[in-house]
């Protein structure tokens, strides 16, 4: 749970971010790269049904510590090498799903879409299981089928006889970050109240395969471990030339501290009794029952069953704060930005059969706009939400499961949309301009993998915004990529005289919006001629740079490549992309490569369960020599399923082998 936890994300890091940036931005700059939530982008659930909602008021907004930006940098090191070990986090990372009422499908019952957003892994972290007890009864009361992870005991995605469920992440803000002052005469205490007190100190263990086992020290405070480097360099001195870490914090502060960190999944939690709870749940309240149990990772919980009903309800921990909004590092030696509680459970956003007839998760703002809780301010901004309802709102008839596999494979680029129409409509230089209109003019804006116009495009749009912000922000903090970055450039472009169009790079001239936008797709033709020739009917297409690899998550990155070819499968040419409903996430500024993308993708047909489908990303064995280690690849990059066998009969006739494990 707690690693689900972190690949899913907390705002950590867009945290320290914000307190880096403020060092050479203004604050009114800064709000310009963390816009809020769009007005004209969907919210979960818009009316809590049948509840009056009372409690606290949103806090006001955080102060920072002003401490030195190489501590805040260190820490994003630090988060970096967890990377290696845990995967990628943060922004991007998501899912989708929606539920569609009878009211609008061909069957006159409910159809649940899901697929998860997760790191690309070999083997995949999912692990198809059809659970029944044969007969179902009080003694064995399951009977339930779909994806689980290795080791958990139960289904963790699926359906029963009764119900089905999907997951796609909230993202709370459940992490905060804690300047702790420090006894400069005693490492071992901090401040709390103008007191020192001690910190709780102990060592652990850990074995090391193949090697001596490592002994390190564990340092807490009242709001979670210490997470910033030892204190030594940031007493010393500072160097010639160089300000002193008091006059770099602007506060009063000792020359020593530390930064702790407080995270909903440093704390006890029973989220896998959720989990058994979902697999015999017989209906609604039991399902919201189950879910006051799954309090980290918080996840978007999706229902629907077979008696036509379709719901949602938000789980999990979120903190109230007696102060800030968690958007900076806070102070730590007073209780002003101490956490207070967690909303009740009975106050946070749920729905049951709206009126709309759909209930659309995609990562985007949950609650309605008046809530009086703070959830989160970094939402994912809603441009597949946005998406996915417009194709529901406006599909062509009664909905089937074949229009939800083209739903859940859609591909169309929003960013496109908003910036494909201001480059046609600009007048460049000819031979510019003929290569924009034979590739963009019709393009009806759909990444798919066979599509050249996508690639040029997501070259244009790789220069655009590093044209646009790398001389204006600290390395390592460009632009890369994704749903922030769509709304911040989407609010730019109806402000042409922004001063973040201007090149800094060129003294004494103020660029425009259009000139900045000529300048990158003049970049973007002339890189794809440079590294793919002077005829654009031979550049490549999206899916030749927009790849999967599955990498093994052992021998694979050993590092010998022999060994790596015999364990690692790819790449196989991927549609989709960055906030994409079929979302194939890459990073701009680094590689047009998947780095996370849908798990799997399940469709649950309430009707007949007998109708569901699904498809993984690899296959289910984990050995690497298996038939079943990376057979369902190829359908899985290319939009295509296979039945999600449910009865005894259908699984029997469809068996290829079987394992009996018999008690004595």
């Amino acid at each position: 749970a707690k690693a689900m936890a972190w690949d899913l994300g907390g705002n950590m890091s867009a945290e320290i971010e914000r307190a880096i940036l403020l060092k050479t931005l203004s604050p009114e700059l800064l709000a310009d790269l963390y816009p809020p939530y769009p007005q004209d982008h969907p919210v979960i659930v818009p009316e809590i049904g049948g509840m009056d909602v009372a409690g606290a008021a949103s806090p006001a907004a955080s102060e920072s510590v002003a401490a030195p930006v190489s501590i805040y940098e260190n820490l994003l090191v630090n988060l970096a090498l967890m990377e290696n070990v845990l995967g990628k986090a943060g922004p991007g990372i998501g899912s989708n799903s929606w539920a569609i009422s009878g009211d609008l499908t061909a069957t006159g019952m409910p159809l649940l879409a899901n697929d998860p957003h997760l790191g690309i892994q070999m083997p995949s972290i999912w692990y198809q299981v059809n659970l029944q007890c044969t007969p179902k009864g009080e003694a064995c009361p399951y009977t339930v089928a779909g994806f689980s992870f290795a080791g958990v005991p139960g289904v963790v995605i699926g359906h029963n006889d009764q119900i089905a469920w999907g997951f796609t992440n909230v993202g709370p803000d459940v992490m905060d970050l804690y300047i702790e002052k420090v006894n400069p005469d005693n490492p071992d205490q901090y401040e709390v109240n103008g007191e020192w007190v001690d910190m709780d100190v102990h060592t652990e263990t850990i074995l090391v395969g193949g090697g001596e086992p490592v002994e390190i020290t564990i340092r807490s405070t009242r709001h979670g471990p210490v997470i910033s480097e030892t204190y030594g360099p940031l007493s010393q001195a500072a160097e010639e030339g160089e300000p002193s870490f008091t006059e770099q914090a602007g506060i009063d502060l000792p020359e020593t501290y530390a930064v702790a960190l407080r995270w909903t999944a440093l704390e006890p939690a029973h989220t896998f009794e959720a989990i058994w709870q979902f697999n015999r749940a017989q209906g609604w309240e039991e399902f919201r029952q189950a879910a006051q149990y799954w309090t980290v990772p918080s996840q978007n919980l999706l229902y629907a069953d077979v008696q036509g009903n379709i719901g949602y309800q938000m789980p999990g921990n979120v903190p109230i704060r007696a102060g800030g909004d968690g958007q900076l590092p806070v102070p730590g030696w007073t209780d002003e930005f101490e956490w207070t509680g967690f909303i009740p459970f009975a106050e946070l956003p749920y729905t049951f059969n709206p009126p709309q007839g759909y209930i659309v998760t995609a990562n985007n703002q949950v609650n309605p706009r008046d809530y009086p809780y703070l959830i989160t301010l970094d939402w994912d901004y809603g441009f597949r939400a946005g998406r996915i309802v417009d194709m529901i709102e406006n599909a062509p008839g009664a909905i089937d499961i074949s229009y939800v596999r083209q739903m859940q494979f859609d591909s169309k680029n929003l960013n496109a949309e908003t910036l494909a129409p201001l480059l046609l409509a600009l007048d460049l230089d000819p031979n510019l301009a003929g290569i924009r209109d034979q590739a963009l003019a019709g393009w009806d804006y759909q990444n798919l993998a066979d599509s050249q116009a996508a690639a040029l495009f997501e070259y244009f749009w790789w220069d655009l915004a590093l044209g646009i912000f790398a001389d204006d922000l600290p390395e390592g903090h460009t632009p890369k990529g994704g749903a922030r970055w769509y709304e911040v450039i989407r609010n730019l472009v109806d402000d042409p005289d922004s001063p973040w169009w201007d090149d800094k790079a060129t003294a004494g001239i103020v660029e425009s919006r259009d000139e900045i936008i000529s300048a990158a797709f003049s970049l973007a033709v002339a890189r794809m001629t440079d590294e793919y020739g002077q005829d654009p009917a031979r550049w490549p297409a999206w899916g030749d740079l927009h790849t999967a690899s599955f990498v093994n998550q052992t021998l694979g990155a050993s590092g010998v490549a022999p060994i790596e070819a015999l364990f690692n499968r790819g790449p196989f040419p991927v549609s989709g992309g960055e906030s994409i409903v079929n979302a194939t996430g890459w990073e701009l500024g680094l590689s047009y490569a998947v780095d996370w993308l849908p798990s799997m993708r399940m469709i649950v047909d309430l009707g007949d369960l007998r109708n569901s489908l699904t498809v993984h990303t690899t296959g289910q064995s984990g050995h690497a020599y298996h038939p079943h280690y990376i057979d369902l690849a190829s359908l899985w990059a290319g939009g295509e399923y296979y039945p999600m066998l449910w009865n005894e009969q259908a699984v029997v006739s469809n068996a290829e082998s079987s394992l009996a494990l018999k008690p004595k």
